[in-house]
């Protein structure tokens, strides 16, 4: 078997393969479908430092390989989170990786507040969604500004955690993540939904019940690795980790090529709840048919 440990800067994981944030929900809702010890880590769904209601309904729409969502965010806050959710994702077996977001570089020092609180071994790093409204900024995602993903990086620190930005693939992406390194992110995951909208031509209306929303699925697959392949080839010694279109061994090992560590598999659950399972069993056997050993084989190996 080939040997599929990986190292996310000072996290080292069993395997490469990850959920990805917002699709498995906030605690062990796929536990019946998924091992998740078995799994290199699962991503939580985005939590703010308080609860927040999300967007009205319609939420999820299909879209050509793929869907459209405008969910919003909706979650139970990081204190209840803590109680309620994260002691059966421990008891999993899980190595969890918290998401967080906010709407102010106050609600991201207040959500590093609340972790650096947290009490169990099972969380390994945190994810910090920028891809979210800075209502400071007339509402600009952090993540389409330097100096703003820069701030809200730094804004965690209190956290005690490693910390990943997830980023948007919007203005300049190596800039931007160039300054996320600077705020203190270990790593870079790269790259969450893109921004799109579905017109409900018989309402003359946007379908969505929050207007627009993020596009995910295998169509976004090609983005994510150019992405990926442009942050590695700018900034070679930053951890990346790998989203968008993943649901096969090969759509995994293309990724790493590209310069991902790791991978994570998102909208392809909504399909097939073990997707990240198969993902994982089809990684390993694409190693062992094209006589790759380790890991390290193959992450970056499209820039040689």
């Amino acid at each position: 078997m080939p040997e599929l440990e990986t190292a996310i800067g000072s996290v080292r994981l069993p395997n490469p393969v990850m959920t990805a944030s917002g699709t498995v929900g906030h605690g062990a809702e796929l536990a019946r479908y998924l091992d998740y010890s078995e799994l290199g880590a699962v991503v939580v769904k985005s939590l703010a430092p308080y609860e927040w209601a999300g967007n009205p309904p319609p939420r999820v729409h299909p879209v050509s390989a793929g869907m459209i969502n405008s969910v919003g965010l909706q979650g139970p806050g990081l204190p209840r989170w803590l109680d309620d959710e994260l002691p059966e994702l421990a008891d999993s077996g899980a190595r969890v990786v918290v998401s967080i977001w906010g709407r102010s570089l106050d609600d991201y020092a207040a959500a590093a507040e609340i972790l650096a609180r947290a009490d169990s071994d099972a969380v390994v790093a945190v994810e910090v969604n920028v891809s979210c409204p800075n209502l400071e900024d007339r509402g600009r995602m952090f993540s389409h500004s330097g100096a703003m993903t820069e701030a809200a990086l730094a804004a965690t620190a209190t956290c005690g955690l490693p910390r990943w930005a997830k980023l948007s693939a919007t203005g300049d992406l190596v800039e931007i993540a160039a300054a996320a390194v600077e705020g203190g992110a270990e790593a870079l995951t790269l790259i969450n939904t893109l921004l799109g909208m579905v017109i409900d031509t018989e309402a003359r209306q946007p379908l969505l019940g929050g207007g627009g929303g993020g596009v995910s699925g295998r169509a976004m697959g090609p983005v994510a690795v150019r992405a990926v392949y442009d942050v590695h080839a700018a900034l070679p010694d930053v951890p990346i980790i790998g989203v968008g279109g993943i649901a096969s061994g090969t759509d995994a090992v293309e990724m790493l090529m590209a310069g991902a560590r790791a991978v994570q598999v998102g909208t392809a659950t909504f399909a097939n709840p073990r997707a990240p399972a198969k993902v994982l069993r089809e990684l390993a056997r694409w190693c062992t048919a094209h006589g790759v050993s380790r890991l390290d084989e193959l992450i970056g190996a499209a820039h040689e």
